[in-house]
């Protein structure tokens, strides 16, 4: 939103752009190729594969094209950041290597401002590749596969029996679940029956091994009600250690709450778990800080073995040393030793030379058709994390988008018979799930979006994994979560519900989706058939008993009821059918929980006393987009800044600030055409 230069590039395209970043470098003089000369290899190969690329691969225009590799030639400082977008795809390999040619070729790498740079999807993913938290890798960046790595790790532990060859990667992994290779599975901390590819296989997958534990913070996900064996973990506000992020920052995380019941931090599960299995001696830890010192110790091994990760010089540090460990960058060796990577050459491959790999872009895997016509690409959104186990306990993160939805351009929308607000049901060559729809020409025609976010606690049919196919990376192993193919229709549904209630509802409903609100929960609900009571059918949703007394009203020509359940003289309840997708003021609504009822509360709306703030668009302050419009139209706001000095919106975290652009665009549109 706040880029001088959007590109709407093709899904697949990526490699393709890169490869003509490096053609526009050689062409425009921007190789360095002293650097090339002293400290890469590879380079005429990348070179003549990525002329015999085709452009056209991106999708983009020409002049485009022009602009971009252009301004990227030109311009000394650059990184390059890349995601999930790169990563998740059958070619995500590819693609890095594309990008980090262009670097290696123009020598913008290992210097102040210049480099690729991975942010990865999940918070601490470098620190868990650092204590080999891969199927591929030992701890410290040692590799599986070479004897003299594997040989230094037996003797540093007294580990006679090592493996050998890398395992399974995580979707090959529960295909070897699912075919009875693998009897036992251990889950710590996530939830891969909802994100997952191919999620309805893996679920059926873990249901049917014979043996499963789950260490979570929570009894309720998908994976965890699958398992024999739950174990209470500690949040990350309650442990203590360290995390490392995407600049080899390490950083000491330290608890600020007591873990709570019976919950064990993870080290201590899993040391515990060792110890019944007759190795106390190398498990007898007392604390982070020795786990932290021997992991140290096995850095500087691997230092003199070659590898870049090296954080010796902590392996002797006290435990209050540890306790007051201020961040640093690895690596910091025993002799003193750190600083940058790469300025100056010294890669970590036998030659100590870069490798430019020659690169061809590909195209997903998965091809659209008569049958499959829509490219589908899954992602987060702005408020919740992975499968919302933790951000679902928020109402704050709730309010801005509180059911699972699908994006999609106009044009497909209105060939395929969706309107806006109603529900998409979204079928793919491995699941099936139901959306609400939100058309948007932010989104290319032939492709939709879903957020992976929701989960079978959260909604009926939400899990956008079960669309996925489970095609991946052969390097890397990561899923193509963003090129499967999929189509949609409009799901006939008889009638459609919202309801909130200071108690969680249960629904059994074709479609339905929750989420916590403040004082309780709301209902977004889609029935296929009527029922004969109303009244009833409401109390068996909240699990009211006869104590709390319906106020009613229905409309038998619109074919509308209400319903609002009282509870000595305060909402406890209330559910709001029509044909259509219901329109009430759901914030309003929502703040009439446990409070005394207005008369105008069945009507759905506030009165004039009251204004409506519309739907939540800054979490932070709780601030409506109504109440947004109002104050732009009223004080004649120009800018988000203005936005921010008048309501507060965008101030604290910004996430919002993408939509008050927006909004302003519309008003500023809306003013234009009066």
């Amino acid at each position: 939103d706040i880029a001088d230069m959007h590109l709407k590039i093709r899904n697949g395209g990526d490699a393709a752009l890169f490869n003509a970043v490096l053609c526009r470098l050689a062409d425009d003089g921007g190789v360095d190729a002293a650097y090339v000369d002293a400290h890469v290899a590879g380079f005429d190969a990348a070179l003549r594969s990525a002329r015999a690329d085709d452009v056209r691969a991106t999708g983009l225009p020409e002049d485009e094209i022009d602009a971009f590799t252009g301004l990227w030639a030109r311009t000394e400082k650059v990184v390059t950041i890349y995601s999930q977008g790169i990563n998740q795809s059958s070619s995500g390999t590819d693609k890095v290597n594309a990008i980090i040619n262009c670097h290696l070729a123009s020598g913008r790498i290992g210097r102040p401002g210049m480099g690729p740079f991975s942010v990865t999807g999940q918070p601490n993913a470098m620190g868990g590749r650092e204590v080999g938290g891969l199927a591929n890798m030992l701890a410290c960046h040692l590799d599986l596969e070479d004897p003299a790595h594997r040989s230094a790790v037996r003797a540093f532990w007294s580990a006679p029996v090592m493996a050998e060859r890398a395992g399974l990667k995580a979707v090959d992994l529960f295909k070897a679940v699912g075919d009875g290779r693998i009897k036992a599975l251990w889950v710590i901390h996530t939830n891969p029956a909802v994100s997952l590819p191919d999620a309805d296989a893996v679920r059926a997958a873990i249901g049917t091994c014979p043996f499963v534990v789950v260490s979570d913070i929570t009894a309720a996900t998908d994976t965890a009600r699958l398992a024999d064996v739950i174990l209470p973990a500690t949040a990350w506000g309650e442990k203590d250690g360290t995390v490392t992020n995407s600049e080899r920052c390490i950083s000491r995380q330290r608890s600020f709450l007591p873990a709570p019941g019976e919950s064990r931090p993870d080290w201590q599960i899993i040391a515990d778990v060792a110890k019944r299995m007759g190795y106390a001696d190398a498990f007898d830890y007392q604390g982070p800080a020795e786990i932290f010192r021997e992991y140290a110790a096995l850095s500087g091994i691997a230092g003199h073995l070659g590898r870049d990760f090296d954080i010796s010089a902590k392996m002797t540090i006290s435990d209050g040393e540890y306790d007051t460990l201020a961040p640093f960058y690895w690596p910091a060796t025993a002799a003193g030793e750190g600083g940058r990577f790469f300025a100056k050459g010294g890669f970590f491959t036998p030659d100590r030379r870069g490798r430019m790999i020659a690169v061809k872009a590909q195209a997903p895997q998965s091809v659209p058709s008569a049958e499959w016509p829509l490219r589908l690409n899954t992602g987060r959104v702005r408020d919740h994390w992975h499968t919302m186990t933790r951000t679902a306990k928020s109402p704050r993160l709730s309010a801005h988008l509180a059911e699972p939805y699908l994006e999609i351009h106009p044009e497909d929308a209105g060939r395929l018979g969706l309107a806006a607000a109603g529900l998409a049901e979204v079928t793919s060559p491995n699941g099936r799930a139901i959306l609400r729809v939100l058309v948007t020409d932010r989104i290319a025609p032939g492709s939709v979006f879903a957020p992976m976010h929701w989960t079978g606690e959260t909604a009926s049919l939400g899990r956008v994994g079960a669309l996925v196919a489970p095609i991946t990376d052969p390097v890397s192993g990561q899923p193509e979560s963003k090129g499967s193919v999929c189509r949609a229709a409009p799901f006939k549904a008889a009638c459609f519900g919202f309801a909130l209630s200071v108690c969680e509802p249960h629904s059994t409903a074709p479609y339905w989706a929750k989420a916590r609100a403040r004082g309780g929960w709301r209902l977004e609900l889609a029935l296929d058939c009527e029922p004969e009571d109303w009244i009833a059918h409401a109390r068996d949703l909240f699990g009211l008993d006869a104590d709390a007394v319906p106020l009613a009203v229905s409309d038998a020509r619109r074919k509308t009821f209400r319903v609002a359940f009282l509870r000595d003289h305060r909402l406890v309840a209330a559910l709001f059918v029509a044909p259509e997708p219901v329109a009430v003021s759901r914030q309003y609504l929502l703040g009439q929980l446990d409070g005394e009822v207005r008369n105008d509360f069945l009507a759905g709306r506030p009165g004039a006393d009251r204004p409506d703030p519309g739907a939540i668009v800054c979490a932070c302050f709780d601030i409506g987009v109504n109440t947004i419009r109002t104050a732009i139209e009223e004080q004649g706001l120009s800018s988000v800044e203005a936005i921010g000095e008048a309501l507060r919106a965008g101030t604290n975290c910004g996430s919002c600030k993408p939509e008050l652009r927006v909004i302003l665009e519309e008003a500023a549109a809306r003013l234009a055409a009066e």
